[in-house]
């Protein structure tokens, strides 16, 4: 894309359309917006015809979702910028399908943030998206798939098949099943937060362990855990007693 941007607004909340709309016109004036819509139906016609560099889009629309609309477009190539309220469920989703996007109310840092992003990233993978909407629309199903990036690419997959999770900084390794690593930029913290109602336990301040691979707890040498592949991770004192306490409910 050149230094100027073409975007696109789908938002069904006329206040909402007017800031979003204002805001770009008057602050990211790299950006020039060809066209707004307030439903699916409206913006299907439109971007069927043109496809903006940028498409702003939000979840919950008055006729459908954001989703019915990228199923209408299977070929759209524009970076999304999706637009969401504060919800617990859906910010959890995104993080899951490791996709960016911003809340309502936004300020202007997340604004300018979300351009600045959306200006360098890859298209997100169908699969990526397919996560996302699963996630949203059955917010209390167990979610079954995580998006990772790494460096040169996004990796999807099974939660099942992570054995543990090591912090390396603001760097994550996760140890998978099939003995493969893969290197996130993202804190231990971040992922303890999604995973930990998925069988997850932070065992350590460097260690988030799948407890469906826990062998046993050895409580000699200030005590550690056996995993099923003969891996041992050390428990942290702090950790100890509410890790045996969960243990005893598996």
């Amino acid at each position: 894309m050149d230094a100027n941007f073409t975007s696109f607004i789908v938002e069904d909340n006329p206040l909402a359309l007017e800031m979003l709309s204002n805001d770009i016109t008057n602050y990211h004036k790299e950006l020039t917006i060809i066209g707004k819509a307030n439903s699916v139906v409206t913006a299907a016609k439109f971007l069927q015809n043109q496809q903006p560099d940028i498409l702003f889009l939000d979840i919950m629309l008055g006729d459908g979702t954001g989703f019915d609309l990228l199923e209408i477009l299977p070929s759209l190539t524009s970076k999304i910028i999706f637009v969401t309220a504060s919800d617990a469920y859906a910010i959890r989703a995104f993080k899951f399908a490791a996709i960016d996007y911003i809340l309502k109310p936004y300020t202007n840092d997340d604004l300018e943030n979300a351009i600045k992003k959306a200006k360098q990233q890859i298209t997100p993978l169908q699969e990526q998206l397919s996560i996302l909407k699963n996630a949203v629309k059955n917010p209390n199903n167990l979610l079954e798939k995580v998006s990772l990036h790494t460096q040169d690419k996004i990796i999807i997959v099974n939660i099942t098949d992570i054995l543990y999770c090591k912090s390396d900084n603001n760097y994550t390794t996760f140890y998978m099943e099939n003995e493969t690593k893969i290197l996130v930029s993202k804190t231990l913290k971040y992922y303890a937060d999604i995973l930990k109602n998925l069988g997850f336990i932070r065992v350590h301040q460097s260690y988030l362990v799948n407890s469906k691979y826990i062998k046993e707890y050895i409580k000699s040498d200030g005590g550690y855990l056996l995993l099923n592949n003969n891996k041992s991770i050390p428990v942290s004192v702090r950790k100890r007693a509410q890790l045996i306490t969960l243990l005893k409910t598996l």
